[in-house]
């Protein structure tokens, strides 16, 4: 649903204890400030009162497995004479009505560069999308999620204009760094020099640029950016965003001779989005989006008190392996030892986003013999890799990048086969039966191919997933059942209605990871109401059956398949043909 504007009717919080748990985030964060000041500026700029905080029930209903995501740009369709924004809410409306709850538009502002991370104003609409309006009109019927750019501004930001010449506020905005610092330990994502050098009316100053020289990170050392981005996110609040998705959040914070990554401030300042948060809109949710080894990643839900949603970023390559390599096995050692999720947390499940295919977490997992294979694989389907600097300079994969259509069109060992759509809705069906929330990437949704032209003109590997499709021929090939785009769409919003109507899918609900052989994908979902279903999907290109003793309770005289609504005998086992799933309602 989407975001109420109003405070809902909860029971309210004492004023003094919200704020006792502000002073006491502030103090951890700044140890040398006066807590009680920043305190009552905090409370300020976030305009909350005595009147006003109440804090989120526990036993508030955060989610339900009829909650899906939908990701796209604003400007992934466009028509003639008409603002993208428009166009994207009559694509909603049109084809996909109120089958996903959530939708995910990347970032809505003015930008130099990045195709939107790098933020030139976060108070308003990039014009050429549309305007305020047009985002409120999508979020009074979905539930918005939007992007909150917190770790670095573009370089044509008015803050960073007034850092280069003295003025206020930007002048102490962003980190700036002695050249012969000990920056050895730093983890960044890019090969690009951490450092660029910027003239300013106090002599040279080298500021610091995780991502790209565009993209200057912001100082959060200095209380007043965070007091900044606190009225940022109260604004979006009351435009009706209901999501807070907190880009490259783990690098926030910096601290010479440290990696400057995951470190305890930038933890603690996620803590303190939250209680303001939810003080204000119980119902809103964050999500990390911290694309590091499964370990780092799960450390930011916290003891759940930091983030609602994390992304489970180790998915998308560890199920690409899968696909094409047709071993589930690498993937089920990975489901067996994810934790138990805390309570009111949960994942957001994936395979596909306006990003690569991320490598970093699933160090550990793949050996270099098999990483070598895989990207050879997406080398020869059209990808190319993104790679990152290690400490010493030496060059790592970092992402993959390619849709995931092409990525999916045959295998390691035969290349490109007749099995790519089945390949393609098989591994969709196993995202959207794990436990999480599910979400699509909109390229995904439209099977949408390799952009080479795109690519190519912007000089930017990511540019092959994102591209923008003019809306009258797209809607003319959703029209034409003789189109894989027709096909694919159908298939996966039919098997996302059926995730919907099922109980049993609730992201909460427990799972049972079941080795039922190296070609399949096989585990079970078991609600509170004792229900179960069956998740079995075959991973390969050959049959595969599976005797009635490995089933379990050595399998039921009779099943229903959720996917085909067919009655199934499985007391003499079952056959999956390749690429074929059931999903088994006991």
């Amino acid at each position: 649903m989407p975001l109420k504007k109003t405070t809902p009717n909860f029971p309210l919080d004492d004023f003094s204890s919200l704020r006792e748990r502000v002073n006491a985030h502030l103090k951890r964060i700044y140890p040398d400030r006066d807590a009680n000041t920043l305190a009552d500026k905090t409370m300020a700029v976030f305009s909350l009162d005595p009147d006003t905080p109440g804090k989120a029930p526990a036993d508030i209903p955060r989610w339900s497995q009829a909650d899906m995501v939908m990701i796209t740009y604003g400007n992934t369709m466009v028509e003639p004479d008409q603002k993208p924004l428009k166009t994207l809410h009559r694509f909603l409306t049109t084809y996909l009505e109120d089958l996903f709850s959530i939708v995910h538009i990347l970032p809505f502002f003015p930008y130099s560069s990045d195709d939107g991370f790098a933020v030139m104003d976060y108070f308003a609409v990039n014009p050429a999308l549309g305007g305020w309006k047009d985002i409120e009109r999508i979020a009074g019927r979905y539930n918005l999620m939007a992007d909150l750019v917190v770790n670095h501004t573009s370089s044509r930001a008015r803050w960073f204009e007034n850092f280069k010449n003295g003025r206020h506020p930007g002048k102490d905005f962003y980190v700036a760094v002695d050249p012969a610092s000990d920056l050895s330990q730093v983890i960044r994502p890019r090969t690009s020099p951490l450092l660029r050098e910027v003239a300013t009316p106090d002599g040279t100053r080298h500021v610091w640029c995780t991502f790209s020289h565009d993209q200057v990170d912001l100082d959060f050392k200095n209380p007043e950016v965070l007091l900044a981005f606190l009225s940022i996110i109260r604004l979006y609040l009351d435009k009706g965003v209901g999501i807070f998705r907190l880009d490259a959040v783990a690098f926030l914070w910096k601290e010479i001779c440290t990696t400057c990554l995951h470190l305890e401030q930038t933890h603690e300042i996620i803590k303190l989005f939250r209680t303001l948060i939810e003080a204000y809109a119980p119902r809103a949710l964050i999500i990390t989006e911290t694309n590091v080894p499964s370990h780092e990643n799960i450390s930011y839900l916290g003891k759940g008190d930091e983030a609602h949603v994390i992304y489970n970023f180790p998915l998308p390559p560890l199920l690409l392996n899968t696909m094409v390599t047709g071993s589930s096995h690498k993937l089920m050692a990975w489901l067996k030892e994810l934790p138990e999720p805390i309570c009111g947390t949960t994942c957001l499940n994936f395979i596909a986003s306006h990003d690569g295919i991320g490598l970093r977490p699933v160090e550990g997992w793949l050996s270099d013999r098999e990483m070598a294979d895989l990207l050879g694989c997406m080398t020869a389907f059209g990808g190319k890799i993104s790679t990152r600097a290690l400490n010493d300079q030496e060059v790592n994969p970092y992402e993959i990048n390619i849709s995931l259509w092409d990525a999916v069109k045959g295998t390691i060992t035969c290349g490109p086969d007749g099995f790519q759509a089945d390949r393609f809705i098989c591994a969709h069906a196993v995202m959207l039966a794990l436990r999480g929330i599910p979400a699509f990437y909109i390229h995904s949704l439209l099977a949408t191919e390799n952009d080479y032209e795109r690519r190519d003109n912007l000089v930017a590997n990511r540019a092959v997933n994102r591209h923008i499709w003019d809306y009258g021929l797209l809607c003319q090939k959703l029209g034409d059942t003789a189109s894989h785009h027709h096909h694919i769409f159908s298939r996966l919003c039919a098997l996302a209605a059926v995730r919907k109507a099922q109980a049993t899918f609730h992201p909460d609900a427990e799972q049972v990871i079941l080795d039922l052989g190296d070609g399949l994908v096989a585990f079970l979902r078991r609600s509170q109401k004792n229900r179960t279903i069956l998740c079995l999907h075959n991973i390969t290109d050959q049959p595969i059956e599976v005797p009635a003793d490995l089933l379990p309770g050595g399998g039921k005289k009779e099943q229903t398949d959720l996917v085909t609504g067919t009655t199934v005998a499985t007391d003499g086992g079952v056959e999956l043909a390749p690429y074929r799933f059931m999903w088994l309602a006991g």
